[in-house]
């Protein structure tokens, strides 16, 4: 197992990509901590992981993500309770496609706040952790339009490509603490949010892309498990793409 006893906590855990991690890192031995908006959410979400890992270790918490007190107080209580935390995963984010003549400061700030400074957050209370123990992986949810841009819904891809500086640079700053810090940036991926855009919207898409197919939860959740693992030892301020298209 490539994570066997690793403590991981996973942002953005109860649905989707986040969902799809925590079950790839349950398989592979680690004790998952998985953070939701709220208690229902993440408890629906460890109480269908558990019955699929019988007697593994799983469970849910939902501090505010915007707080960094809530944040810190939450993880300092994992590690605890767990003796550190090795593996963060910021998954959690929002996406959306308001023409820019139509944006508000109000809405480009809620999506920085959940894109950008949660991820800050949560970094901030993971790193002292991390440092205390010499060791420690920080992942980081991308996005294609990180890289491509999209023609409309600007703050979302201005969020990551933000989160591709943050990884990069705190890459560089932690690397000689024993801290890696890389990021995934999913192509067009089968979430709940992409089942309901309609297929004359999303066939043209998948055209385009040369293995003809819209991704899945579990490619993400692979390539994150590869990035927490010592395969990945020597790995660190990388953007990986996953996105089933040939490289520009």
């Amino acid at each position: 197992m490539k994570l066997q006893g690793k403590i991981a906590i996973i942002t953005g855990g109860s649905r989707g990509i986040g969902y799809a991690t925590a079950d790839a890192f349950l398989q592979e031995g680690a004790k998952v901590i998985l953070c939701a908006s709220r208690q229902e959410t993440a408890q629906r979400a460890v109480d269908c992981l558990t019955k699929d890992h019988p007697g593994a270790t799983v469970e849910g918490i939902w501090p505010n993500l915007s707080d960094p007190e809530a944040v810190k107080a939450a993880f300092q209580d994992v590690a605890a309770r767990y003796g550190g935390v090795d593996i963060l995963v910021n998954n959690a984010g929002t996406a959306e496609s308001t023409p820019f003549r139509d944006y508000t400061p109000e809405l480009f700030n809620k999506v920085m706040d959940l894109n950008v400074k949660a991820v800050f957050n949560c970094c901030q209370a993971a790193v002292p952790l991390m440092e205390r123990q010499g060791s420690g992986v920080i992942l980081n949810t991308s996005s294609m339009v990180s890289i491509y841009g999209q023609p409309s819904g600007l703050a979302y891809p201005t969020s990551k490509f933000a989160v591709n500086g943050m990884t990069v640079s705190l890459a560089r700053e932690l690397g000689p603490k024993g801290i890696r810090v890389c990021a995934v940036a999913p192509g067009i991926i089968e979430t709940d949010m992409m089942r309901s855009v309609p297929e004359s919207v999303i066939a043209p898409l998948v055209a385009r892309i040369p293995l003809r197919r819209m991704g899945k939860p579990e490619d993400i959740a692979k390539a994150f498990v590869f990035l927490a693992s010592s395969d990945a030892s020597y790995i660190t301020g990388v953007v990986l793409r996953v996105d089933g298209m040939a490289s520009n």
